[in-house]
């Protein structure tokens, strides 16, 4: 007999009575329910954090291409096969240009600059585990964003280590919507930066 897998993915009539008001929120506002979610249903503290947080991020001063800049580069760094695909599509959606989101998907220079320096700003942080250096701020402050802004973009990393870990830890299966932008970290030459 095959042991039933340790993740299962959840609807609001599987999931525990805590996760299934979440699960109707996300449907309702995503018009389905991503399978991270459906992951994340088995701890509903999780979901209703993820859910919260994602929310929050949605509400600063980054613009929708920022908040995805920002959700790439960590999607990237996390080596995140099941985001990767999520956010390509949420990045098309919301008008990043096509050179743009295939950089992030690469792990390559953004060519627009301000972009770039947000890119940059947040591998550093994810690279040495928010210990930012001086030149890091310099950089990020140069290309015209805030002290409020680095807390912004910690926010929004907060809420990709609840779903780049779930989804490594699960093995989370990829939902039909973004499968046309399938990913695989490409291996790269160490960077110069």
């Amino acid at each position: 007999m095959a042991t039933p897998h340790p993740f299962p993915l959840h609807d609001e009539t599987t999931a525990p009575p805590a996760a299934s008001a979440a699960l109707a929120a996300t449907r309702k506002n995503f018009g389905m329910i991503p399978n991270l979610e459906r992951v994340m249903a088995s701890a509903p503290p999780l979901l209703e954090a993820y859910s919260r947080t994602w929310d929050l991020f949605d509400t600063t001063s980054l613009s929708e291409i920022e908040r995805q800049v920002v959700y790439l580069t960590a999607n990237f760094e996390n080596d995140c096969a099941y985001c990767v695909p999520w956010h390509t599509l949420l990045a098309t959606k919301a008008g990043m240009a096509p050179e743009a989101i295939e950089a992030l998907r690469n792990g390559s220079r953004i060519p627009d600059e301000k972009l770039e320096a947000l890119r940059s700003f947040t591998r550093a942080l994810i690279a040495n585990r928010g210990k930012a250096v001086a030149a890091d701020l310099e950089s990020f402050f140069a290309a015209g964003y805030t002290p409020v802004q680095v807390l912004e973009v910690i926010l929004g990393l907060a809420v990709k280590l609840m779903s780049n870990y779930t989804n490594s830890i699960a093995a989370t299966p990829l939902d039909p919507e973004p499968r046309p932008y399938l990913w695989k970290k490409p291996t790269i030459a160490p960077r110069d930066e």
